[in-house]
């Protein structure tokens, strides 16, 4: 019988003394708890599995994926090995197998590794098979996976390392560990997500318990693909899964959502939280070895079996359960895996929490005051502001439950001298220390969005500003005029195309430069020392489509919306309006999406959906189909006139696919200075990393464009519906 615990640690890139410290707190609760194994992580991402005889403990060491090219720097592996002889010659690493995920160069040849210890000697070094290599991914630009299956060859140690263990080489390779009461596989992330697993073959080779160790980043929806496979692993071949991933953020766009979970012949037993503000976090589960056996024993299963090549085994001489299980067991319910209803968050709530904690992770890591978010009385700065509402409201129930960490964070962010007694429980009072808004109007604006930013403040606390900026964009226009002798006009004045947008984008870009000034003063102007992080605010449909102007105040230091977009933002504002009590929130549910950048007449409101051509709804389903299915100009036709059909006309399609990649291609020079993004879709057009594409294109596409057309006029008109009909179906 095996009592298994799986905890979360949130650890930081590079950050090795502060990795060390906390390994070795973990070994030493391991130890404390009985644990006799430590299994850490894919290059010791923050997770831990536990249990008091078979301990499988799940935490970082210096870093995931976020050392990108630091991984090619010899220092990052040297100062790994250091690392790793400070744990040989601890205290806390004798008498427990530990694992320890880290960089290793074998041959001049750089892998990524798990290395297994035990009183102080190496026993295996275990590099990965199979990488993650697309979309944030790009492991085979640092690592060469292991080719070898099922071998293992020498590897020879580097001289701080043979000083401590005495060893001159060790193990290196595709191989299992043999304890002498079971038998133990490893799995790094992607190995789990291939067709062919290595679970597979182990499984059929006698391993009972299998290890994952994960760097799996949150997106939306996310969650059910990453469960089922871990369920699938263990439902045909039997056995014990671990599987430990990151929480939190590792320094970049991506937000690690944690979730640990223990599995057992296919059933999800046990399972750690998505989002959480702790760095440490255990979930635990009871198991039996002899369930596996019993599950193993079917003829088909077996037969394949007896047939299955071999796996080198490292023999280690200890047990994972003790010689008479029911001594252990303090409580008779603790010998039956329950059943389990596996938690699935909405994908507002999704978005509710996942944003929010990776804002507190940047700015308790940044070392900043806060943050400034220049408030316009839309949609999205208003779901901005009501996700760093979110951040304080899960600061205040971390506070509220004595989270010490949490609590000393809270204070310096704050700016509280060191021996204050603050304990940010109210999430509004700590929102004024921390959070700052201004609404920045002009003539254009309406008394309407600047009544709305002034409630949603009050709201939620912010240290709220006010202000007209209409004498800025004056001197700007003037200087103009006085230098050309021309005086540019607004299209509701008889102005021209070129002249009404360029008079737009002084104030968009004007508001970027008086967002930066003030969250450089305002915590000057409040007493305090420091600057702010500014936040931005244009969501995912829009950066797509280029609806923004380059270096207006979508630029910004992060932006927690950025691959979000904007239908979900409603239906996170709907949910957040029950959930956080934040009556206000119906106002902007019914506004009509406006810049505000034209003057009001009578006769036109600027309205967003107008100014783009397309409806934001739409812009969801093009770029998923853009960048998720792969589809150019011409296939996107393909499959939309298909799905379409039946309520617009093939010439009708054609149009909005043409529309979509001439804007989609002329703007997409933007996407070169997006602010660094929250990573939550799919569809993200993040230039960074995600979605690489050039940003100068043939803008009309002519060869793909004529061969739309050639089709559209040759295909029958099937629409039956009258246009307002067809764009609520749509």
């Amino acid at each position: 019988m095996c009592l298994l615990h799986s905890c979360s640690l949130n650890q930081w890139a590079l950050d090795f003394e502060g990795n060390l410290e906390r390994i070795l707190t973990s070994i030493r609760i391991a130890k404390e708890r009985g644990a006799t194994l430590r299994v850490g992580p894919e290059l010791e991402i923050p997770y831990v599995i536990v249990t008091d005889h078979v301990a499988a403990w799940y935490l970082s060491l210096n870093r995931g994926y976020g050392c990108l090219d630091h991984f090619l720097e010899g220092d990052t592996c040297l100062h790994s090995w250091e690392v790793l002889a400070k744990i040989l010659t601890s205290e806390e690493a004798q008498g427990i197998v530990c694992d320890v995920g880290m960089p290793v160069m074998h041959k001049n040849v750089i892998y990524n590794c798990r290395i297994i210890i035990h009183d102080g000697q190496i026993l295996l070094i275990r590099p990965k098979m199979w990488m993650a290599n697309s979309g944030n991914y790009r492991e085979l630009r640092y690592f060469t996976p292991w080719m070898k299956h099922r071998e293992a060859e020498d590897h020879y140690l580097p001289r701080i390392i043979k000083a401590i263990t005495g060893q001159v080489k060790v193990p290196f390779g595709d191989a299992v560990v043999s304890t002498i009461d079971t038998c133990i596989g490893v799995e790094l992330c992607e190995e789990l997500f291939t067709p062919s697993s290595p679970h597979i073959l182990m499984g059929l080779d006698g391993v009972e318990i299998f290890t994952n160790s994960s760097g799996s980043h949150h997106e939306l929806r996310k969650l059910f693909t990453r469960v089922e496979l871990i369920k699938e692993a263990t439902m045909k071949l039997g056995g014990i899964y671990l599987y430990a991933n990151q929480q939190g953020c590792d320094g970049d766009r991506l937000y690690y959502d944690g979730c640990a979970m223990i599995a057992v012949n296919g059933r999800i037993v046990a399972q750690g939280s998505q989002f959480s503000l702790q760095d440490v976090e255990v979930v635990t589960a009871t198991v039996d070895l002899e369930d596996v056996r019993a599950f193993r024993a079917v003829s088909s299963r077996s037969m394949q079996a007896a047939g299955a090549s071999r796996y080198q085994r490292i023999e280690v001489d200890f047990a994972l359960s003790e010689e008479d299980d029911t001594n252990s067991v303090k409580d008779v319910s603790e010998l039956v895996v329950k059943n389990y209803d596996i938690r699935y968050h909405r994908p507002e709530e999704e978005i509710a929490l996942g944003p929010a904690c990776w804002l507190w992770d940047y700015l308790r890591r940044s070392r900043t005051q806060g943050y400034f978010l220049p408030l316009s009385g839309g949609i999205d700065s208003c779901a901005t502001a009501v996700i760093v509402h979110s951040m304080c409201r899960l600061v205040a129930e971390s506070a509220l439950r004595g989270d010490q960490a949490v609590i000393w964070d809270a204070r310096r962010v704050a700016g509280e001298p060191e021996n204050s007694t603050y304990v940010p429980s109210d999430p509004k009072d700590f929102a004024n220390r921390i959070f700052h808004t201004c609404y920045m109007g002009t003539e254009n604006s309406s008394e309407e969005t600047r009544r709305r930013a002034k409630e949603l403040a009050q709201a939620i606390g912010s240290y709220h500003t006010d202000l007209n900026m209409d004498s800025i964009v004056t001197a700007v226009r003037n200087l103009f005029s006085f230098v050309t002798g021309a005086k540019p006009q607004f299209r509701a004045h008889g102005g021209s195309p070129a002249e009404n947008l360029a008079l737009q984008n002084i104030q968009a870009r004007l508001r970027m430069v008086l967002a930066y000034l003030f969250a450089q003063l305002l915590p000057w102007v409040r007493g305090r020392s420091g600057g702010l992080l500014v936040l931005g605010s244009a969501n995912v449909d829009e950066s797509l489509r280029g609806y923004l102007t380059k270096y207006d105040n979508s630029s910004a230091d992060i932006n927690p919306i950025g691959a979000i977009s904007k239908t979900d933002l409603k239906k996170f504002i709907a949910y957040a309006k029950d959930s956080f009590d934040l009556p206000i929130l119906t106002q902007f549910l019914d506004a009509v999406p406006t810049a505000e950048l034209e003057p009001i007449t009578e006769t036109y409101v600027q309205a967003d959906e107008a100014d783009m051509g397309m409806t934001y709804d739409e812009l969801s389903i093009f770029g998923r189909l853009r960048k998720v299915e792969k589809c150019g100009p011409y296939s996107m036709f393909t499959k939309l006139v298909h799905e379409w059909g039946s309520f617009l006309s093939p010439t009708q399609v054609a149009e909005k696919v043409k529309l979509f990649f001439f804007e989609y291609a002329r703007n997409r020079h933007k996407m070169t200075t997006l602010t660094p993004s929250y990573h939550a879709e799919q569809y993200s057009p993040d230039d960074n990393r995600f979605d690489l594409r050039p940003f100068l294109y043939p803008s009309r596409f002519p060869w793909q464009f004529k061969k739309i057309d050639a089709l559209a006029t040759s295909l029958p008109d099937r629409s039956t519906m009258h246009p307002r009909e067809a764009k609520e179906k749509i």
